[in-house]
Parts: C-alpha cells; structure tokens; sequence
C-alpha cells in the first residue's frame, strides 16, 4: 500500500511539473497590451515577440526530440525547468524589447523539451491501476497548464500588485517544487551504454502522407487558433471589445484551452471515421463566432467561439495524431509526430505575424476577420480531403 502510494505521489507530481512548465510559456498573454503601452510596441512587434516562442519550440524539437530517449528523461526534463526558470527571469528584468524576445525564446525551447518528454514520462510513471487514464493526464496537465497561464497572470496583474513582474515570481516558486519532484522521480528511459545525440530532422514516409497532409492541415488550422487567441485576444477584447480588464482576458483564453481538452477527451466516444471532420466543424463553427463578435462587438459570442473552436481543435488534433501514429511504420513514429507538431507550430507563429501585418494595414477588426475565415477555410480544406480519401478507400478507413 505504501509503495502504491509512493508511485501515485510521484506520478502526480511529474504531472503537476508538466502543467507548471507549460503555464510558464502562456503567462505572458494578458500581459500584452500592458507591455504594448508601456513600451509603444505596435501589434505586429506583439505579434514577434509571441512568435519567436514557436521558433524555439520547433528548435528544441527537431534538436532534442529524441534526447530523453538516449540520456533519459530526468535529465531533459531537469533542463526544461531550468529553461523556464531562465524565461521567467528575463521577464521579470524586462523593460525592453530583448528581454521579453529572449524570454520567449528561452521558453519556447523549455515546452519544446517538455512536448514529448513529460508526456512520455508521464505515462511511464502511471500507476497500473490509473493506467487507462495515462494519455488523459498528460493531454490535461499539457492544456490545463496552457491554459493556466493567462488565467492566473490576467488575474494577479488585474488585482495585485506588481503586474508585469508578480507571476513570474509566483511562476520561479512553482518550478522550485517541480524541481523537487523531477529529483525524486525514477528514471524510466533505459539508456544506452553509448548514447547518440543526434538531430531529428522533419520527414513523412511516402506512404504516410495520404493521411499526414489531412490531418497536418486540420492541426495547422486548430494551433493557429491557439495562436490567435494567445497572441491577439489581449488586444481584440481591448480594442475592439472595449474591455481593459486584464482578469476577463485570462478567463476567455484559459475556456479555449478547456475547450480543447473537452475535444481530446471526448473525441474517443465518436465513430473514427467522424473524429477528424467533426473536429474540423468545430473550427468553422468556432470562427463563424468570431466573426460574428467581431461585426457586433460582442464578447459573448467571442467566448462561445473560444470554447467551440476549442473543442474543434483538441478533437482534431487528437485525432489526427492517432491516425498519423496507426499509420506510420513503428520504427519511423516518433518521426512523424515530431514533424505533425512542427507544423502545429509554425501554424502558432507565421500566419499571427501575418495577422499582424494585416492589422498594420488595415486595422485590427478586419485583420481578424480575415484571419478567421482563412482558418475556417484550412479547416473546411481538410475535411474536403478527409471526405475525398473516404470515398477513396471505403467509408470504415477513416483517414488511415
């Protein structure tokens, strides 16, 4: 009974980890329009500051992404939690451009580590009475701490003091502890005696890439989403809302994320072939909102298109990632997903500093807009494709 106990303690806490890093990288969302008046920063220089996360992400994916598997996980996930630590002290020097570039960048390296490690290690670590519930706990502690950030910095920044600098304190508590937990966890990877560092480079087997380009088109238009709403929300529900409260940002950023996790939860009680398009529904519908919130300058319904292409993400995108894995020769999965998640991640930055750009021509309003509807039309797109291959190959194929 003891030992169980010990097992589950230390599973929890390597989850708890996992949320507290991904927090780290989203604390920054509420603060933005505080950052923008402060330092005269333009949408578009906004827009880059955010962006340059996914340039690190996609970096320490394509270097480390097989790392933990050669040195173990301890070790990698040990870096992490530095990095972060790093992150956060940049944000809290701040008062400049290069502290905040440099904090992202720094963070985005940290969740690009924890991407796939924490989760691997995570269901590794699951007591086998909880082992059913493995995938769950990592898909929630990954969203659920994305989600956490803008919640738990909108609110301190809107009632506490210190407002740009209190959550990144909060936040170098918090990876104190998860330092403590990463310590006492066992290792689980079993290292070789001679371990190879090399770089993972991005590659799709050719006989992958049916399913690949559906499902990586479904998943480039849902992190898009994510990267709007982490980027631009600040200033949408600013500007064209007419809402200053940093606490009312963080709460319509963090319904996305569990919207999303309703969509991976959830996704697994519908028929396969309907997992993908039905994800893909939710993103149109979603934006359909959006747009809509746009025109009549209503918050409401930018929150109901939050939760909604939401949830049309987390479904797509678990799908997709399920499909992608069934359909990829075993030696060559953690390949292919390496290179699904670069997508998901250039999807989160260039089409926002796209957005940034069309707001510097035009004005923020309709830059959304447009921004919605080419999200809503990728998605469209993918479910076209999904369609075209189920006719293809038989209606029971799904996209596999």
């Amino acid at each position: 009974m003891a030992r169980s106990a010990s097992a589950a303690a230390v599973f929890l806490g390597v989850a708890a980890t996992f949320a507290i890093n991904m927090m780290g990288t989203t604390l920054p969302t509420p603060l933005y329009p505080i950052y923008q008046q402060a330092f005269g920063f333009s949408e578009l220089m906004i827009t880059v500051i955010f962006a340059v996360y996914a340039v690190g992400v996609i970096a320490a994916l394509i270097v480390t992404g097989s790392w933990s598997d050669q040195i173990g996980r301890r070790p990698m996930l040990l870096l992490g939690l530095l990095l972060s630590a790093a992150s956060a002290f940049c944000f809290i020097w701040g008062g400049a451009l290069t502290p905040l570039l440099l904090g992202r960048l720094l963070s985005g390296l940290s969740a690009g580590i924890f991407t796939g490690t924490a989760t691997v290690a995570v269901v590794e670590l699951t007591p086998s009475a909880w082992r059913n519930q493995a995938t769950l706990v990592a898909t929630a502690a990954n969203m659920g701490g994305l989600g956490l950030g803008p919640f738990v910095a909108g609110w301190l920044a809107e009632y506490a003091p210190w407002p740009l600098h209190l959550c990144f304190i909060v936040d170098l508590v918090l990876i104190g502890l998860a330092l403590i937990a990463v310590f006492v966890a066992p290792e689980t990877a079993k290292r070789p005696e001679r371990p190879r560092l090399s770089i993972r480079k991005p590659a799709v087997p050719p006989a992958v890439r049916g399913v690949f380009v559906p499902a990586a088109t479904a998943g480039f238009a849902g992190f898009a989403v994510m990267g709007l709403f982490t980027a631009i929300a600040p200033a949408f529900i600013g500007e064209v809302l007419g809402y200053s409260n940093h606490a009312l940002t963080g709460v319509v950023v963090v319904l996305l994320f569990i919207g999303s996790i309703i969509g991976q939860t959830q996704q697994g009680r519908l028929p396969r072939a309907w997992r993908l398009p039905l994800g893909c529904i939710g993103l149109i519908l979603g934006m359909g909102f959006l747009i809509a919130s746009i025109e009549v300058g209503s918050l409401a319904l930018m929150t109901i298109g939050g939760v909604i292409a939401g949830a049309g993400q987390g479904a797509s995108f678990r799908a997709g990632m399920g499909e992608i894995t069934a359909a990829s020769p075993v030696e060559r999965r953690a390949e292919v997903a390496s290179t699904f998640f670069v997508v998901a991640y250039v999807a989160i930055s260039i089409p926002v500093v796209g957005l940034g750009l069309i707001a510097r021509a035009l004005d923020l309003a309709t830059a959304g807009a447009i921004f919605a509807a080419a999200v809503a039309v990728l998605a469209a797109a993918s479910a076209l494709l999904l369609w075209l291959r189920q006719r293809r190959y038989g209606q029971t194929s799904s996209v596999a």
